[in-house]
């Protein structure tokens, strides 16, 4: 069956070693858009941190957000929405206190309040340069769990990548671990984490079902790209998936196509290969 769907993740997959996007990948979504295929961006990111890169995509692709929490189009206007209960955000903030540095509180916001953090380390070798990319949606503040009365989409934790191994146990191992999720992205190089916790059962890979489901499609008519322990589901979903060749090991699974990495254009190989079925 025809691809008619291609969902990318963006850092590791979509962008290279340096986050910047190769011509390659880029004239290739044109051309498979322009053979009728829906893109969709797959990403941990937030609208803000993915809207210019997003401005050079085909016009009608769709950016599934913050893990699958929000669904949005290239002109920022909301088409489906998933938050974390602010009752529950504060339950974990509470419940995690003593085995974690800080966190932060993500929304839908365009504004300093769209990232609420709690104990900012500004000096981290690996943070230091986001938070200066992106401090002005940034607002630091003493008790996470006191700022939270709305809903946020999700909740986000960094450190190595054990300690936040660690936390996943915890969080999986609380009473009400029912009324989240997690996500987990690792940067083994680096010995750096990213741990998401959002709304009940939702991922990439729930979200990108939704909408698939939406436009009509079956999982056969999906093909998903991507490295990291965080598209795990979005690949399983897919009929048709695709591991970079950077990807993480958990990922390298039998039955599941590996590319080349994301220095080498694994993306734009995969997808004349897979989707527009030329050499």
């Amino acid at each position: 069956m025809p691809v008619k769907l291609i969902a990318i993740d963006i850092d590791g997959t979509l962008l290279d070693s340096s986050s910047r996007l190769p011509e390659n990948n880029r004239s290739v979504l044109h051309e498979a858009a322009g053979h009728g295929i829906d893109i969709v961006l797959v990403t941990g990111r937030s609208f803000h941190h993915t809207r210019e890169l997003a401005l050079q995509m085909p016009a009608r692709t769709i950016l599934i957000l913050n893990n699958g929490s929000i669904v949005k189009d290239l002109s920022g206007a909301t088409l489906a929405s998933h938050s974390l209960p602010a009752e529950t955000a504060r339950y974990i903030v509470k419940e995690t206190r003593s085995v974690r540095e800080g966190a932060a509180a993500i929304f839908d916001r365009d504004d300093a309040r769209q990232f609420l953090c709690e104990r900012i380390d500004w000096t981290h070798p690996d943070r230091k340069p986001y938070f200066e990319l992106h401090n002005a949606w940034i607002t630091q503040v003493s008790s996470l769990a006191t700022e939270l009365t709305d809903d946020p989409l999700q909740l986000g934790f960094t450190g190595d990548v054990s300690s936040m191994r660690e936390l996943a146990e915890v969080l999986s191992s609380l009473p009400r671990a029912a009324e989240y999720s997690h996500a987990l992205t690792e940067y083994q190089l680096r010995n750096f984490s990213l741990l998401d916790v959002l709304s009940p059962g939702r991922s990439k890979g729930r979200t990108l079902a939704e909408w698939s489901t939406q436009r009509g499609l079956t999982p056969s008519e999906v093909m998903a790209v991507g490295d990291n322990l965080n598209d795990r589901e979005m690949l399983e979903f897919a009929g048709i998936p695709v591991v970079m060749g950077n990807a993480t090991p958990e990922l390298k699974r039998p039955g599941w196509i590996q590319t080349d990495t994301n220095d080498e254009e694994g993306l734009a190989k995969a997808i004349i290969k897979y989707a527009l079925k030329r050499n």
